[in-house]
């Protein structure tokens, strides 16, 4: 079974690429986030050709903003939309969508960015990691949580650390919220199967970063035990990212039980500009 993530920075833009990308990589669950799009109008673009293509389709979205997906080949049960007591910003926003899927606990997250450190949006980013934690500690034991998470692990998941010194997806907080999800008893799938590699997901839009490969690993595919042992592969689709009109985010593979394109890297296919390169600051949105 093949699952991805994908930040795709509105739907609607992303259409003449995204049904050509399904088509091509073949995933049979998709966890999709920043649709920017209410679900009548996601339904009215998309919903003949992913039903045509065998998926079952999940929504949690809203006008303009935000906006989390799910679509499935191998079953979409117990639907739950949002975060049960989960805080909002002032209501809770379509950030959150989870699902079983050929067995197992899906999540699509959009977690909040968090924009300044100490802002009251930070406040609530670290709210919502604690809600979604508690959400995801009630089981079941197969599941697997996906999405942009908004907060970089490690200094090795951004291009300069230098960089991002009072910035958020790096503070210290942010981390130990995302590290008590983790310690939940998920495994970072893409971090465990390649340690050592620079591996990057994200890539600002301005200043020739993503030529540059100055990027931020942020949209994470966190595995229980049970999942985590059966991936075969784990890795970045760099194409996604690629050519004309793309999203900023490129999509997360992971392979469970047998990997159709082989082990074939970290970040596929590989940047071309070597080693990122220190000194230069990289842009952060309002998300």
């Amino acid at each position: 079974m093949r699952i991805a993530t994908w930040n795709v920075n509105s739907a609607k833009q992303r259409l003449p690429r995204f049904l050509p990308w399904l088509d091509e990589r073949q995933p049979d669950v998709v966890c999709l986030q920043e649709t920017k799009l209410a679900n009548d109008a996601f339904a009215d673009l998309f919903e003949a050709e992913l039903n045509e293509r065998g998926y079952q389709v999940a929504l949690n979205g809203e006008v303009q903003w935000n906006g989390v997906a799910l679509l499935s080949k191998v079953g979409l049960d117990d639907v739950v939309t949002g975060i049960p007591d989960g805080p909002g910003f002032p209501h809770q926003e379509a950030r959150a969508i989870s699902a079983t899927c050929g067995g197992i606990r899906v999540y699509s997250l959009y977690v909040p960015n968090g924009r300044v450190p100490d802002s009251d949006h930070y406040q609530y980013k670290l709210e919502w990691l604690e809600a979604l934690r508690k959400q995801v500690a009630a089981g079941p034991a197969e599941t697997i949580v996906l999405g942009d998470m908004n907060i970089a692990p490690t200094d090795a998941d951004v291009f300069d650390p230098q960089a991002f010194i009072g910035q958020t997806h790096v503070t210290p907080a942010e981390r130990e919220a995302l590290a008590a999800l983790q310690a939940l008893g998920l495994h970072d799938v893409v971090r465990e199967h390649w340690p050592n590699e620079t591996v990057f997901s994200y890539w600002d839009y301005r200043a020739g970063m993503f030529h540059q490969n100055l990027g931020m690993r942020i949209d994470l595919a966190l595995a229980s035990t049970p999942v985590a042992e059966r991936v075969k592969a784990a890795w970045i689709d760099r194409q996604a990212r690629k050519g004309t009109g793309p999203s900023d985010h490129a999509p997360v593979m992971v392979d469970l039980d047998e990997a159709p394109d082989g082990d074939i890297g970290p970040m596929v296919p590989p940047p071309s500009a070597g080693r990122p390169r220190r000194g230069k600051k990289l842009p952060q949105s309002k998300e």
